[in-house]
């Protein structure tokens, strides 16, 4: 190998090999098992003995906060959050905001195709408060909520902002994922695969799309330009 293809070859950082391992690989795995046992019509024996105890330990308080969840983590609220964050990201860092619109419009897509792919029918183990339609598998709001939040996070992360994202992130995407569980209208999996997919898939991005920080910029005199 030439010197100069040498000097192009850049080894994988510790921190990349991770992402690349715990975050987009296994993940992946994890889906396509779950995704192979959907197609084949198999059931899970742990889910609905957990939907049922989840429902009968649900309170009208917590079901009005599930029902509000419905809206606030699908794509009613998230789409227009998200255009107006990649506007203003736009206006600092162009890079920045074509991998958070990449990051979360694809996520959006790639569910759509999902949901027809594995077309999962939507549970029936108790009068829904409210009516879903389309496919089950994966969570479409487990998914946007994941990808919008790990977004987020990436993009907070060389900056002093990295852990109040990553802990309110992380509280958002799992009771988001809880509501959709509570209202009876996903199965455990399908909010465990939306979560893995939309981590997964941000993550990709971010490998392929990752918005490096110019020198001198705020972002990177705060941490010193750290690796996420």
């Amino acid at each position: 190998m030439s010197a100069s293809l040498r000097s192009s070859v850049r080894p994988l950082r510790p921190a990349a090999l991770i992402r690349l391992l715990l975050g987009i690989l296994i993940p992946l795995i994890v889906v396509g098992a779950l995704g192979e046992d959907v197609l084949e019509k198999q059931r899970f024996a742990f889910e609905s003995p957990l939907m049922l105890w989840l429902h009968a330990h649900a309170t009208p308080a917590l079901d009005r906060f599930a029902t509000a969840l419905a809206y606030i983590g699908g794509y009613q609220a998230i789409a227009p959050v998200s255009a107006l964050l990649a506007l203003a990201l736009w206006r600092r860092s162009r890079a920045a905001a074509l991998f958070f619109t990449v990051s979360v419009l694809g996520a959006a897509l790639l569910n759509g195709v999902m949901k027809f792919a594995f077309h999962r029918p939507r549970p029936a183990l108790w009068p829904r408060l409210m009516e879903e339609h389309g496919a089950s598998f994966p969570s479409g709001h487990s998914m946007y909520s994941a990808a919008f939040v790990t977004a987020l996070i990436l993009l907070a992360w060389p900056t002093r902002w990295r852990w109040p994202a990553l802990l309110l992130g992380s509280l958002f995407t799992l009771v988001v994922g809880w509501s959709r569980i509570d209202l009876g209208v996903h199965y455990p999996t399908d909010v465990l695969a939306g979560w893995l997919t939309g981590v997964a898939w941000v993550l990709g991005t971010y490998g392929l799309l990752r918005p490096t920080p110019r020198p001198g910029s705020s972002v990177q005199n705060e941490t010193g330009g750290q690796e996420a």
